[in-house]
């Protein structure tokens, strides 16, 4: 079994990038990275935040079946995703995690590894609702309580690749956030970051007194503890892991 970091004890949407229209969603990218919360109405509730994912097959599967693919060459443009809980492809398991910030100081994590659940009702007013290690349709869920927002300076979420997993770039995965109300926010990792083994994808704080959502997707080769570094949150990390399920 593999370890890395666990903590110690211690502008309007139409104005973004959207999904198809039938689907209500916004998507962030570079070229228009925030959306207000406030704006959208959308700041008071749960705030629903889900990471789900795919993985492709390897190019040397894919080559194996080159000649099924004599039949429609175009098909060797498409590479194939299958479900990253199919039987035969390499296990993946992505993990959806938060650094917090409250107003009083208090830093912290939320994440599978270590076992730090978080709560809903009480500080941090964020809670992971459980582990998913296969990439199942629901995914992992992380809830924001933005009832307690004041209560809340920053936080930061981050997805992290655990054990002997591929890299990011075997893998289409997508985090997705749900507010209490108006169009879901879609935030897809879709950097060129072969070797990285952890991604911050988004944060949310207050910018000019509106809940500001911003899209960060920025890959870094390690693990949270280098996540905390670039975003200097200053909290002690050791070496940790997860029980077998």
């Amino acid at each position: 079994m593999a370890f890395w970091d666990n903590l110690l004890p211690g502008q309007r949407a139409s104005q973004f990038d959207t999904g198809h229209a039938v689907s209500n969603a916004i998507g962030l990218t570079k070229r228009r990275p925030t959306i207000s919360l406030t704006k959208q109405g959308a700041a008071t509730g749960n705030l629903r935040v889900n990471l789900s994912w795919q993985m492709r097959t390897s190019d040397i599967e894919r080559r194996r079946q080159s000649g099924r693919l004599l039949g429609n060459p175009l098909k060797m443009f498409k590479p194939e995703v299958v479900q990253a809980h199919t039987q035969g492809v390499v296990n993946v398991d992505l993990d959806l995690g938060c650094m917090y910030e409250m107003t009083d100081g208090t830093k912290g994590v939320v994440q599978p590894l270590g076992n730090f659940l978080g709560d809903l009702n009480g500080p941090p007013y964020v809670k992971l609702s459980g582990d998913d290690r296969f990439g199942a349709g629901s995914g992992e869920t992380v809830y924001v309580n933005l009832d307690q927002k004041d209560e809340i300076k920053r936080l930061l979420f981050f997805v992290y690749i655990y054990d002997q997993t591929p890299a990011f770039d075997r893998t289409h995965a997508m985090v997705t956030l749900y507010p209490s109300s108006g169009p879901r926010v879609e935030i897809e990792l879709d950097e060129d970051a072969p070797e990285a083994r952890s991604c911050a994808v988004f944060s949310l704080e207050k910018v000019k007194g509106e809940l500001v959502v911003r899209r960060e997707v920025k890959f870094v080769y390690g693990f949270q503890a280098e996540l905390d570094r670039l975003y200097g949150w200053g909290l002690q990390w050791g070496r940790g892991y997860k029980t077998k399920a």
